[in-house]
Order: C-alpha cells, then sequence, then structure tokens
C-alpha cells in the first residue's frame, strides 16, 4: 500500500504531530508550499461526493412521540418507561415538522418505507437537534453526543419495505427535520470510498470525511472554499476537483505544509478566455483574432472590429490577480503560519474542452507553451515544476479537434524532447485511462466526465505524482 493509500486516522495524526515537535526548528520554519492549480470547469470539480441530500418527510409512515421525565440518561430503558405524554406527529420532516412539545426526553418512532431500494445515510435533526441516537430496525445508524463529532452507520434500505424507526434526543432541542442521502449512486465518492473501499484515506475510521491538517485548500474566483484539505473544495460543498487527490500526495512528500492555490472558472478556452499576456493577434479564414487584451474574439480582415465586454486574456488577469492577492497577504490569508512566508512550490493545469475547435485546437500547444512560460515569470518562479493533464473526453476513442488539443498538451512534456528548456521542469500525464463508462457515473454529462469522481481523483493523483517526478528531477 503506497503511503498516500493509508487513512489519516485519529492515531497517524497525533503520529504526525509528534513529528513535527521532533523536528529541529530549522525544518519547522521552513517556508509554505505553494501550488497553483488552474484550468477550466474540471478544474473547478464537478466530482460529486454523494447524490445529493435532501430533506426527509413522505419516507416515514406513523411518526409520533414520546416524552419521558427528566432529561436523558443513557442508563434509563425507554421503552420500558412510561411517556409522560404521545403526540402524534402529522408532518414528519419537510420544512414544516409537527413541533414537538419540549420538555423531558423526546423519542420518536414510526416506520420507514423508502422508494428506491439502495444503501442510504441518515442525518437527523438540525442546530442543536442533530444531538440524538437514531435506530432503523433495531440498529444504530446515527449518533452524535454533545460535544462529540457525529458517527453514521450506512444502512441498506429495500423500496416498499417497511422498517421501524427510533430517534431519542440527547437535549431538549428537538425536532422531525432531518436529511436522506443514498450512498451507494455508481461513480459518487461515497460510493468509491465506503463501499467500494477505494482511496481509504478520505475517511477515519467513523467513515468521516477526514480533513488533511498540514495541507490548506484556498480557491479564488470559483470553488471558493478555504479550509484545510477534504471534500467540498470543487464547485460545491458536495463536490470535488484534482485538488483532493494532489494535495494528498504532494502533502506526504512534503515536510513542509502546503497550499493548494487553485484559480479556476468554467467555459473558458486557452485561445480566448485565459490567452497569456504577450499573446498577438494572427489571421485565420479572411479573421482577424485577438491578442491579449484585444475585443472582440475575431473580426473580418480589413474591418474595424467593434468592442464587446470582454477582451482577450480577461479570466487570465481574474484568475491570476485574485491569486495574487492572495499571497500578497499571506500572512492575513493564513495566520496559523503567519511570519514563515511561502514559496511557489509548482504549477498544475487541468482544461482544454472549449479549445476543442478550430483555430483554437490548431493554436493550442504555442498557446501552452506560452502559458508556461507566462506564469512562471508572472510568480517570480523560473524554475518551478509544471504538470499539464491531458483532457481525457471519450478516453481513447477521443478524435477530431479535442485529440488535437490533447496531442498538444503531450507535445510540451520536456521527456518529448520537442521544447528542451522543459526538460525534467515540464511533465504531461495522461487521463485518458481514467474516462469513466456513463452507466458507472451518477450522471450523463460527458463534458464534465460524467461527474464520477473516481476520474477525478486519479486525475488529482496522476498529477501529483507527475510533480513528484518533477521535484526529484529537480534535486
Amino acid at each position: 500500500m503506497k503511503r498516500y493509500d493509508r487513512p489519516l486516522t485519529r492515531w497517524r495524526f497525533a503520529a504526525v504531530l509528534m513529528c513535527l515537535f521532533a523536528l529541529p526548528a530549522s525544518a519547522a520554519d521552513k517556508p509554505v508550499k505553494v501550488y497553483i492549480l488552474a484550468g477550466q470547469s474540471n478544474m473547478v470539480g464537478i466530482g460529486q461526493v454523494t447524490g445529493g441530500s435532501s430533506r426527509w418527510g413522505s419516507e416515514f409512515v406513523d411518526p409520533e412521540l414520546s416524552v419521558y421525565s427528566g432529561a436523558y440518561d443513557a442508563k434509563s430503558d425507554y421503552e420500558k418507561l412510561k411517556p409522560t405524554k404521545t403526540l402524534k406527529l402529522e408532518s414528519f420532516g419537510g420544512v414544516r415538522p409537527t413541533p414537538y412539545p419540549g420538555g423531558g426526553t423526546q423519542v420518536a418512532r414510526g416506520f420507514i418505507a423508502i422508494k428506491t431500494t439502495g444503501v442510504y445515510e441518515l442525518r437527523p435533526g438540525y442546530g442543536g437537534s442533530t444531538h440524538n441516537i437514531m435506530e432503523v430496525d433495531g440498529k444504530e445508524v446515527y449518533r452524535r453526543e454533545v460535544g462529540q463529532d457525529a458517527a453514521h452507520t450506512n444502512v441498506k434500505l429495500t423500496a416498499g419495505e417497511k422498517v421501524p424507526f427510533k430517534i431519542t434526543y440527547l437535549t431538549g432541542q428537538a425536532n422531525g427535520l432531518g436529511w436522506i442521502v443514498r450512498m451507494d449512486i455508481p461513480g459518487t465518492l461515497s460510493t468509491v470510498v465506503k463501499q467500494d473501499g477505494k482511496f481509504a484515506y478520505l475517511v477515519d475510521r467513523k467513515g468521516n470525511w477526514v480533513d488533511r491538517k498540514d495541507v490548506w485548500y484556498k480557491g479564488v474566483v470559483t470553488a471558493a472554499a478555504n479550509k484545510w484539505l477534504s471534500v467540498g473544495c470543487g464547485a460545491g460543498s458536495s463536490s470535488i476537483g484534482p485538488e483532493l487527490g494532489f494535495g494528498h500526495v504532494v502533502g506526504d512528500h512534503h515536510d513542509e505544509p502546503v497550499l493548494i492555490l487553485k484559480a479556476s472558472q468554467g467555459n473558458r478556452s486557452l485561445g480566448w478566455d485565459f490567452l497569456p499576456p504577450g499573446s498577438e493577434q494572427y489571421e485565420h479564414d479572411g479573421y482577424v483574432y485577438a491578442g491579449y487584451k484585444d475585443t472582440p474574439a475575431r473580426w473580418e480582415k480589413g474591418t474595424e472590429p467593434t468592442p464587446i465586454n470582454w477582451y482577450a486574456g480577461k479570466q487570465y488577469d481574474d484568475c491570476f490577480t485574485a491569486a495574487h492577492k492572495v499571497l500578497d497577504n499571506f500572512d492575513g490569508e493564513f495566520p496559523h503560519w503567519k511570519g514563515r512566508g511561502y514559496e511557489i512550490a509548482g504549477f498544475g493545469w487541468w482544461q482544454g474542452h472549449k479549445d476543442g475547435g478550430e483555430p483554437h485546437a490548431s493554436r493550442y500547444e504555442q498557446n501552452l507553451v506560452h502559458l508556461i512560460k507566462t506564469l512562471r515569470h508572472e510568480f517570480k518562479s523560473p524554475d518551478a515544476p509544471f504538470v499539464v493533464a491531458t483532457i481525457g473526453f471519450e478516453g481513447w476513442q477521443m478524435h477530431g479537434a479535442h485529440r488535437k488539443v490533447a496531442e498538444a498538451q503531450l507535445a510540451v512534456s520536456g521527456d518529448k524532447g520537442k521544447y528542451p528548456e522543459f526538460n525534467g521542469n515540464v511533465l504531461t500525464v495522461e487521463t485518458r485511462d481514467f474516462w469513466p463508462k456513463v452507466e458507472e457515473s451518477p450522471r450523463n454529462q460527458g463534458f464534465h466526465y460524467h461527474g464520477n469522481a473516481e476520474t477525478y481523483m486519479r486525475v488529482g493523483e496522476a498529477m501529483g505524482r507527475g510533480m513528484l517526478e518533477l521535484l526529484k528531477v529537480g534535486k
């Protein structure tokens, strides 16, 4: 098992802390390693963590609430005690559940009859009412004691089968709110990790997603989470991008802490939106195409262009100006690293879908070469390793302009010999092996790799391993 395949358990984390305290002061004070990741929507991150949670309600049959005298006592058997009052709950879940009467220890009982067979995670309560213990068919599926994190145990439910449930609330804050999540939808991170047993390092012994405490994630423009690396650093709180696999690989490599700084935006091309500064106009089929800062994207040769509310390179400017602002205020953005400083450790680029037409596809290689050189200059890191991930749409069946983009991405790799100055410091990793089958994915959306979380994890890990290969060469 590789180092980054092992779960970051509580015991492993404690060991890491002990090692950190044992480091000589010089190692503990080394600058933070910063990796800048950029690209379009798949870099933003569309890998689905679950099939999506929904408020529960109609799944529950004949719910009622019993109230027992006194505060909750773990030694009490509430099945044998007589309640002081019992209330039939006309509405359970939804947005306006029947209010609980309060007072004493409150226990909700009834039945669950699910509509679709599957493996589910149940999340009872909201706010203070999440302090409870839930059982389904006599087995505990949820527990959150005061001051503790929630512990979940997934349960398989069969469509149309009625099984009993019980929720024992541990505090006076109690209500019928709750959420239900199907955990075995093919291709979601929950299924891949918790059902298929892959990427085990992403969860702890209780099955909760871990926060990687030596790798911080900061997103600008989009995917704007700002936290220790974990799930939810993609397009939303229930999505991931390649940063997750990448961050674990490079985090395992470095003794120093790591910052993943992601500057990305969906539906953007390198030939127009991300066009690097210094790019010049060119002609194609009777049109003049914009150079950096020109607008519109093209105009007929011999005519005057009519400006639009966008210009060539605007996304480059927006993304990397935002990245500069973060780094220029490093101590303020990351007070836990105040005074430590940082160094650019490398760049990662995953993009290309919107360049899948002409003339952008034919110019992708020269634009990518220019991007690599420009970013290194921009961030004053001329020797920083640069990893490119190919686009992988349709896998090895890829054809047409997208294939031309993938071939351009491969051409810039230093090991190909075409660009001697990139030897040992630029590497392209192939992703077409990671193309997912739609029937093994949470959605039918090819341009987002069908939302398949395993694909995003494998791309991220491949980029991370590519970065380590360059780091070793650079030593």
